[in-house]
């Protein structure tokens, strides 16, 4: 084996053509455009590489929350998050470029744009970004092939990585296993799924301010399905998984179901944070004028960046957290399900 041929060089090395060279118009800066975004490209199939990956582990029958199997969905999840730190860090290079030298060669591109990125689009959908979330949804696709229109519509029917992290969560056992609750003690019983969301409820008004008071309708609405219910990706079960996981996470069994879910997290706040940086690139380098493919430049990118956050409801979870101090008392039995010994 050959390293040159091993990494198919003759094709890589040979695949920049710069539209000023054709014309004749030579632009410098248009072989650094090329190579960024066609690094941004393979970056983009190693991403689908690793979310198909753990959409594969996620969706098997069952899981062992104590198993190498969540380890590496944790580790590629974890993967995932580096690689957009790379894709935020490749936007110095990009603004190595001036707006004059852009322009150099900007108007020879249309009506090509980075908005036709076909790839990005299906890995958000395979995330779990719906079409329904989108800003734009009427424009999203109209400037790509067909055929990228259907791999895309393709990824929003079938199962996302939200939408199988939602039925792991609901999948958690302890709250199932009556006898081990037999003992708890709330102090004022509500009609809930669970002794123990009745006692953390009560916990939580405790915890509110005055002016919270109408954060407990928001507890009822998200973690007991009360009041009218908003669209959401993650069911009442499932959230109160993930709730529980957050606020006894120092438990080993829940340790690596809190780092996916945190990775779940990273991986939204770096796709943010990509979004943003591309749309301050996009205004320093173009200021308001219409992008090559026909938006709106850089409000399109500001109303998209403040939409699409994938995993929001994870986030959401923040907002009813309360002291550790103050955490309902866990009975020994489920203690000891927490631990090694009782991995599920």
């Amino acid at each position: 084996m050959n390293y040159h041929d091993y990494l198919e060089l003759d094709k890589i090395l040979n695949a920049q053509f710069p539209e000023s060279e054709k014309r004749q118009l030579p632009a410098h800066d248009e072989t650094l455009f090329i190579i960024i975004h066609q690094a941004y490209e393979l970056w983009f199939k190693q991403l689908h590489h690793e979310a198909g990956s753990v959409i594969g582990i996620l969706s098997k029958p069952s899981l062992n929350d104590n198993s190498p199997e969540l380890q590496t969905i944790v580790h590629r999840l974890s993967r995932c998050a580096t690689i957009m730190r790379v894709l935020v860090h490749q936007m110095d290079i990009m603004e190595t470029m001036t707006p004059m030298d852009f322009l150099d060669f900007r108007d020879m591109l249309r009506p090509a744009s980075g908005f036709q990125s076909w790839q990005f689009k299906e890995l958000e959908a395979k995330l779990g970004l719906k079409f329904e979330q989108r800003h734009g949804q009427e424009y999203y696709t109209s400037q790509l092939r067909p055929s990228h229109v259907d791999i895309i519509k393709k990824a929003e029917h079938e199962k996302s990585l939200l939408e199988w992290v939602n039925d792991w969560l609901e999948r958690m056992p302890f709250f199932d296993e009556q006898e081990n609750w037999n003992d708890f003690k709330v102090h004022e019983p509500e009609e809930a799924p669970h002794p123990f969301w009745a006692e953390y409820r009560y916990c939580y008004q405790q915890s509110l301010s005055d002016t919270e008071k109408a954060n407990l309708i928001a507890f009822d609405s998200t973690f007991l399905g009360k009041g009218e219910q908003p669209v959401r990706s993650l069911s009442p079960k499932a959230t109160r998984a993930a709730l529980f996981i957050s606020i006894y996470r120092g438990y080993p069994v829940l340790q690596l179901p809190f780092q996916l879910l945190n990775g779940l997290l990273e991986i939204d706040e770096q796709l943010s944070s990509w979004r943003y940086r591309h749309m301050n690139m996009v205004h320093r380098m173009i200021g308001t004028r219409i992008g090559t493919g026909g938006s709106t430049g850089k409000d399109y990118l500001k109303s998209a960046a403040d939409k699409h956050y994938i995993f929001r409801e994870i986030a959401q979870l923040n907002s009813f957290l309360i002291e550790r101090r103050k955490l309902p008392v866990l009975p020994v039995a489920v203690e000891k399900r927490l631990g090694f010994v009782g991995a599920f």
